[in-house]
């Protein structure tokens, strides 16, 4: 697919694996032409639902794989790369262009922490290694060493470090990059409750695991920011709350694993030693799906 400028609502995918280690390709695949069914803008394989951290080489390739196939060129699929090492990062990214996806997630992590320069290094390391748009990933919650906004600044002069995806849920620092480097750099925010703040000041899109239960819901809300309904919106972004609310009090990948199952996705548990969701966090997300309308599209399909 040539590059066209990403936009629009990118589920974070789940990485479905067998008790024997082996990708459940069927259930992924389907899971994909599901999505890009609803509406869906692209597909995003080994972010941070994807499990990325806990998954081997082996089973991210057979994850990109199924992805790309899956998509068969109709969405872009961006491919999160997360590595401690320069090399490895780079090996993961070339592989992936070469399997044929549109752009690289890029994700830093780090066992001791890493000052600005080593970060720069790392994100430059991994668009030099490829052709493809590099989306930079910023996570100051989970990440042990993450982007500053001089780091950022510095990156953004790269001609293929096109995008940024933020998970900070901090507007006030969205504004001060946006301000900084808005002019180089679209910014995709995370999650469900502030992407239409993001809109609002400037973004693009969002990458979030919920759009993966909500797909057409989250279609519908970016449809009404690029429309500049906001009213509509917000009222849209209300009911969607609920979702992150359930995955507040959870392990995302469980909730989204566990929101699929009830889905009719046979996605299995996260993996270990991550804890399966438990019966009144499946119960309480069942009820959440069942107000957003989505149990009754599956019994209706």
């Amino acid at each position: 697919m040539s590059h066209e400028p990403f936009h629009g609502v990118f589920p974070y995918l789940v990485s479905p694996i067998h008790e024997s280690g082996a990708v459940k390709r069927d259930v992924l695949a389907r899971l994909c032409r599901d999505l890009i069914e609803a509406g869906v803008h692209g597909l995003t394989p080994l972010g941070s639902t994807g499990e990325f951290a806990y998954l081997t080489w082996e089973q991210k390739r057979d994850v990109v794989e199924t992805v790309v196939e899956a998509a068969g060129g109709r969405v872009p699929v961006i491919a999160g790369v997360a590595a401690t090492t320069i090399a490895e990062a780079e090996r993961q990214a070339g592989t992936f262009e070469q399997m044929g996806c549109d752009g690289i997630l890029a994700i830093m992590e780090a066992y001791f922490p890493v000052g600005d320069d080593g970060t720069f290094d790392y994100f430059k390391a991994i668009a030099d290694a490829v052709s493809l748009p590099v989306v930079l990933y910023t996570n100051p919650n989970f990440q042990r060493s993450d982007l500053t906004l001089p780091v950022i600044a510095r990156l953004a002069a790269i001609e293929n470090v096109r995008y940024l995806k933020d998970a900070s849920s901090n507007t006030g620092r969205l504004l001060s990059i946006i301000d900084r480097v808005g002019d180089r750099l679209q910014v995709f925010s995370a999650s469900a409750h502030i992407p239409a703040c993001v809109m609002l000041i400037g973004g693009v899109g969002w990458m979030a695991g919920p759009a993966c239960l909500a797909p057409a819901r989250s279609v519908a809300l970016y449809e009404l920011c690029r429309q500049g309904e906001w009213d509509r919106a917000m009222t849209a972004q209300r009911e969607l709350w609920a979702l992150n609310q359930a995955f507040a009090a959870y392990n995302l990948a469980a909730c989204v694993k566990g929101g699929l199952e009830l889905l009719g996705y046979d996605v299995g548990g996260p993996l270990p030693p991550q804890a399966p969701l438990p019966d009144h966090g499946r119960e309480a997300l069942r009820d959440t799906l069942r107000r957003l309308g989505a149990l009754e599209e599956m019994a209706a399909d």
